[in-house]
């Protein structure tokens, strides 16, 4: 809709809120739960300290879930959904869209293979975007000779492969992706499409043949002076700046086989010694917006991780109709699209998609404010991260910006940009503290979304219905343990940080906002009253202690009704979210195990860390696992294989509540005349639901004989530890 001017927006915004019905059925939810709270109240136990403390314990528990309920469904109350109108942005902006430099990070070419890394590299210079303006950065802190061959290779390929994608207009824009998922299109030459297959399947066995080497071999390092800067890399962690323009954009023989102009490529692994700290992805990142700066100096950015490669070739426009919106788009710093997996299983064995997440949540906070950074698939300003505060000034002359141009050769450039990306650079300057990326904080990347919100930059969520970008979710439990762990400490790390909503951020931000962002910042105090619940009811049980109204009581309604009501809600949310109901059920279990394990352990590290003794560390995820790793995982088969301290709790939870279970069974057959049925039956159910979500934990530890059941020593640590907590509790 326009304006009184005649004014057409570039993006629009619609509230999708919930149905009068389930809001109302929200309702009846938080009306039994008001009435759990009155029963705790009321039926304090007047005699038995442990009983009373029980039961204390028990309302505490039940509090605590009882406000992050009401959060999350505060936060879903009003969700928005947003449209773009890019045929507006070309009519309006097509000879003025400005300069957007994309940067892929990636850290270990082990666990982050080459063949991926450029794949993702690949689809970022196939956007359907003026190549002239667009430029596509690697940074390398794994400074992997075997990576810069496979980028050169692909600047190569990428001469034939974007005028293959431009003239078929195939998507997705990934090669590898691209010929796995895609038959033969009508629309595409059968030539033409047999022609390019075969060029990439050649540069593709080209580099796993160097990678599975582990070198490059002397005939391959003289075909680009480059490689001549590993000559002086003395590891890793120390070494030199390498900073190559494979492809410079302004230089007009940088041509396509069709004549067309390519986009920039830029090479950078920055430089490290072991007496300067490197500030993990914040560090890389923060080197990439000066390089840039330099070379290009887009005043869009463009970060992804190097695996998630682009899925839908109109995703920079899509951002720009909200960037260039002529009303609203000068106060917007950022641009979110949610994180998509493209290798989860039919019923997301690890709850990996966060569907409910993306499709509930994220449209929910945008209407209260926006979302945070998550670290990928995300469009910034340049200047929201070189600035400070937003204000009318930053209203933006696209033409001019435009028409900017940097001069000077590539290989001058290169000289230039290796200072800019030295450890001495940022000695005594405020990167890191008030310029670029945060460093000090365990998700760096959240707690800068959050410090530029607070600036008063807005944020936008947007969720296209083709998929922007596409991942790799983790494959094994342990891997997606450790990711929610890192997770769940850096959330907790904002939260209790001076910069964080208790110092900072009440001051800027509207309270139903930091409301929002409170799901997340406090995942890991989940820990606790999720531990209580699963460990104290059992173990009371075995001593015929009742935390829970009898049967037969009024009360135990409500009980009922509010944990069956509100799982209810949740199956029909995920069943809406495209899930299924095993997926539901694994969801489930794996909300459990990760607020018993990860949680519990991110929270007492974050303690640790913010107290001084321990230090921080960033985590690589692992892209890639062992063939009979894969084939578990897709025959949706639980990953253990190796000792771990979450294996060691998870294991023992499962094991104690087992064990409390047979006991609570064994004294309602013994004692049928006093009713321990009626009395301790909800303890019984709560420990017989927590023995059904653990069956693949029974199952590797008893039952599986292969390489990914749960090793010997867990297994003995989890009985000593479980069968005492049950003695203990007989005494």
């Amino acid at each position: 809709m326009g304006n009184s001017n005649g004014y057409l927006p570039l993006f629009e915004t619609k509230s999708s809120g919930r149905p009068f019905l389930i809001k109302l059925y929200v309702l009846t939810i938080f009306v039994a739960i008001c009435m759990i709270w009155v029963y705790r109240v009321s039926y304090l136990p007047v005699e038995g300290v442990l009983e009373r403390w029980a039961w204390i314990g028990m309302f505490f528990a039940e509090l605590w879930f009882s406000i992050y309920w009401f959060i999350t469904h505060l936060v879903r109350w009003n969700p928005i959904c947003r449209y773009t109108f890019k045929d507006r942005l070309s009519q309006r902006f097509e000879k003025d869209l400005p300069g957007v430099d994309i940067f892929v990070c990636t850290a270990d070419p082990e666990m982050e293979p080459p063949i991926m890394v450029i794949n993702t590299v690949l689809s970022m210079m196939a956007y359907d975007y003026p190549p002239e303006k667009l430029s596509v950065y690697l940074s390398d802190d794994g400074v992997s000779e075997l990576t810069f061959y496979a980028m050169l290779e692909a600047s190569r390929f990428s001469k034939y492969w974007l005028p293959f994608c431009k003239q078929f207009n195939v998507e997705p824009r990934s090669p590898e992706a691209y010929f796995h998922n895609e038959p033969l299109d009508d629309h595409v030459n059968d030539k033409e499409w047999l022609f390019i297959k075969k060029l990439y399947g050649d540069m593709k066995n080209r580099i796993e043949v160097t990678s599975n080497q582990g070198q490059v071999s002397e005939e391959i390092r003289k075909e680009h002076k480059g490689f001549s800067e590993w000559d002086f890399v003395s590891s890793r962690h120390d070494h030199q700046t390498i900073v190559q323009i494979l492809i410079d954009g302004r230089d007009p023989l940088a041509m396509d086989s069709e004549a067309q102009r390519l986009p920039t490529l830029v090479y950078l692994s920055r430089e490290k010694r072991p007496q300067y700290p490197h500030n993990f992805k914040a560090g890389a990142m923060n080197a990439l917006i000066r390089v840039s700066s330099m070379i290009s100096n887009g005043p869009i950015i463009m970060n992804v991780d190097c695996d998630m490669y682009s899925n839908n070739s109109n995703s920079i426009r899509d951002a720009l109709c909200f960037f260039m919106d002529e009303e609203k788009g000068h106060e917007i710093g950022y641009i979110q699209f949610p994180q998509s997996m493209k290798n989860v299983t039919k019923n997301d064995l690890y709850g990996n998609s966060l569907k409910v997440i993306f499709k509930m949540e994220f449209p929910g906070i945008d209407a209260n404010g926006g979302p945070m950074y998550i670290g990928t698939g995300c469009f910034h300003r340049r200047v929201n991260l070189c600035e400070r505060k937003h204000c009318n000034e930053h209203e933006v002359d696209w033409k001019r910006e435009s028409d900017m141009k940097i001069e000077g050769n590539a290989r001058d450039l290169e000289e230039e940009c290796k200072a800019l990306a030295s450890c001495a650079y940022e000695e005594n300057t405020q990167w890191g503290k008030e310029v670029g990326l945060m460093y000090g904080y365990l998700l760096e990347d959240g707690m800068t979304g959050f410090s530029i919100r607070c600036r008063g930059w807005r944020s936008v969520y947007f969720n296209p219905e083709r998929k922007a970008f596409l991942g790799l979710a983790p494959t094994t439990l342990l891997q997606t343990l450790v990711q929610q762990e890192r997770w769940s400490k850096g959330e907790l790390h904002i939260l209790l940080s001076r910069r964080g909503p208790f110092f900072d951020g009440y001051k800027s931000l509207p309270l139903r906002l930091l409301l929002s962002y409170c799901i997340y910042f406090l995942w890991a105090a989940n820990c606790f009253p999720t531990l209580y619940y699963v460990v104290v009811p059992s173990l009371c049980m075995l001593r015929g202690i009742s935390l829970f109204p009898k049967a037969s009581s009024p009360w135990f309604q409500a009980f009922a009704y509010a944990i069956l009501a509100d799982r209810a809600y949740g199956l029909v949310e995920f069943l809406w979210c495209d899930g299924t109901l095993q997926g539901w059920w694994n969801d489930q279990r794996i909300w459990m195990f990760k607020r018993t394990t990860s949680y519990l352990v991110g929270f007492c590290d974050t303690i640790l860390t913010m107290a001084g003794f321990t230090n921080p560390a960033f985590v690589v995820t692992a892209k890639v696992s062992s063939a009979d790793s894969c084939e578990r995982y897709e025959q949706e088969i639980m990953e253990f294989g190796v000792p771990s301290p979450l294996f060691d709790i998870l294991a023992t939870l499962a094991l104690l509540n087992m064990f409390c279970l047979i006991g609570g069974i064994r004294m309602v057959i013994s004692d049928v005349e006093n009713k321990v049925s009626d009395v301790l039956a909800s303890q019984i159910v709560l420990s017989g639901l927590i023995v059904l979500i653990n069956l693949p934990v029974y199952q590797g530890l008893f039952f599986r004989k292969d390489s990914g059941s749960i090793p010997n020593p867990v297994t003995l640590k989890s009985l000593t530890a479980s069968l005492l907590a049950c003695s203990i509790a007989l005494l």
